[in-house]
C-alpha cells in the first residue's frame, strides 16, 4: 500500500486486529521512507443478489431499505442500535447464504420477520401486519397466537394466511361485538 504522507510504495504492518464482529481487520501501518504511521481497514467486498419482485421487475438490494424498515418495526423498543445492526447484518447473510445472484423479494420479508421473531416478538407484529397486509383484528390475534408456537413447527411464518373474504350474504352470520379475546 501506498503511503498517504509520502507516496512511498514500501509500507510495513505494525499490528493487525479484528474489528466490527470481526467483519473487518484493522491495521496499523508505518512508511518505511517517512516513518509516518496510518491506520487502514479491510473488509470483503461481497455482492448481494439482485432481487426479483413479485411483478417480475429485478432492482439491486437496498440496505437503507431494509435498514428503515427494521427501524420502523423497532420504534420506541428496548433494542440498541448495535442490536439493530446485527439483526440487519444477520438478514443480509440469509441473504447472501444461498449464493444466488438474484433471489425473489419475498424472502428479504421472511429473512427479516424470521430475525425479528427471535429479537422482539412487539416488533415482529408491526412488521408482520405490513409485509402480510393485515386487514382485520383477527390476522393480528392469529399472528400472535403463532408466537406461542415455536418457530421450527409454525410453517406458517413462510406464508400468508389464507383470507376468506365473505359476501353480502354472510354479513348476517357476523356477530356484532366479535369475541377477540376468548372471554365469551
Amino acid at each position: 500500500m501506498h503511503c498517504p504522507y509520502c507516496g512511498a510504495s514500501d509500507t510495513k504492518v505494525n499490528d493487525s486486529r479484528l474489528v466490527a464482529e470481526g467483519q473487518q481487520v484493522r491495521r496499523r501501518r508505518e512508511c518505511v521512507s517517512c516513518h509516518e504511521r496510518f491506520t487502514t481497514f479491510e473488509a470483503a467486498e461481497l455482492l448481494m443478489p439482485r432481487l426479483i419482485k413479485n411483478d417480475g421487475m429485478r432492482q439491486p438490494f437496498d440496505e437503507e431499505k431494509l435498514r428503515s424498515g427494521v427501524l420502523r418495526a423497532l420504534e420506541k423498543r428496548p433494542v440498541s442500535m448495535e442490536e439493530i445492526e446485527a439483526c440487519v447484518n444477520r438478514v443480509k447473510q440469509r441473504l447472501r447464504a444461498p449464493g444466488e445472484r438474484e433471489l425473489p423479494s419475498k424472502m428479504v420479508g421472511e429473512a427479516v420477520m424470521a430475525e425479528l421473531r427471535a429479537l422482539d416478538q412487539v416488533a415482529y407484529v408491526r412488521f408482520a401486519s405490513v409485509y402480510r397486509d393485515f386487514q382485520d383484528i383477527n390476522e393480528f390475534k392469529l399472528e400472535i397466537e403463532r408466537l406461542s408456537v415455536p418457530e421450527e413447527l409454525d410453517h406458517a411464518t413462510t406464508s400468508k394466511p389464507v383470507r376468506q373474504r365473505r359476501s353480502k350474504s354472510d354479513a348476517q352470520d357476523v356477530p356484532e361485538s366479535p369475541d377477540l379475546f376468548g372471554d365469551a
